[in-house]
């Protein structure tokens, strides 16, 4: 019999202890459970390394977080030596599953329906959206029918989730068209920016003076319509940019290769 290995996420330890338990009456299901984000993480690298990779991931929608609060939607990886107790909210562990281990299907539990953190999950990578107090036959068919591509939602989800992925679509598209009036300098002190870099910082990087870099950050912050840094960054991320390689040594001076 082939078993569907299952990760449960969840750090309300008698929820995850239940879930699984119930889980695991299943023949054809095998079950383990982590209560934070790093150690969700470890399970997976482990489980990896040995050769047994999960199949499904359950996580726990408000994992380290607060409900309500729009977490982060970032890769994680560099939390993994974090505690049991690491902040990793539930969204955001997805997208860093997702990057490390794209074979790995997610559904995310929640405590209440939320149209616009179900698109959140959705855009982050997530499977299937499905309430804690669901019956058992349904999560299960739920994680059947991810493992078979399928996507879930509740059906009262169904419009808000389309409407909240439309909007992120448009904001997207404005998004890109705001970043395509950037020139490729500007471009490139954007990627600093979106690297975390200070203005002296990316004066060192590119071989500029901090006098000329401010000028370029003072017109990426015009030519997008924001006025903060942070906002710049925020939109960049929105736009697909990410941040310059700041790992490398290959660094553009006065139009070549340095």
């Amino acid at each position: 019999m082939v078993r569907i290995r299952v990760l449960v996420v969840d750090d309300h330890r008698i929820f995850a202890e239940s879930l699984a338990a119930a889980l695991a009456a299943e023949p054809d299901v095998e079950v383990s459970a982590a209560g934070s984000g790093p150690a969700a993480l470890r399970c997976l690298e482990r489980a990896a390394a040995d050769g047994r990779r999960f199949d499904v991931l359950l996580v726990d929608a408000d994992l380290g977080g607060v409900p309500g609060i729009r977490p982060a939607v970032a890769a994680v990886p560099a939390q993994r030596d974090g505690g049991e107790d690491g902040a990793v909210d539930g969204i955001s562990l997805v997208a860093g599953v997702r990057t490390a281990q794209p074979g790995v299907r997610i559904v995310v539990l929640a405590e209440k329906d939320d149209p616009r953190r179900a698109a959140l999950a959705l855009q982050a990578g997530a499977s299937g959206w499905v309430a804690k107090d669901c019956s058992l036959s349904r999560l299960l068919t739920v994680i059947r029918g991810v493992l078979r591509d399928e996507t879930h939602l509740p059906p009262a989800l169904l419009t808000g989730v389309l409407r909240e992925l439309t909007a992120a679509r448009r904001h997207r598209t404005e998004s890109e068209r705001l970043v395509e009036s950037l020139t490729p300098r500007e471009r490139e002190v954007l990627r600093c920016m979106v690297a975390g870099l200070g203005r002296k910082a990316v004066a060192e990087r590119l071989f500029l003076s901090p006098h000329t870099v401010r000028t370029h950050m003072q017109n990426v912050l015009g030519k997008l319509g924001v006025h903060s840094t942070l906002a710049a960054v925020a939109l960049a991320r929105r736009a697909g940019v990410g941040p310059a390689d700041l790992t490398g040594d290959v660094v553009e001076r006065g139009g070549q290769l340095a």
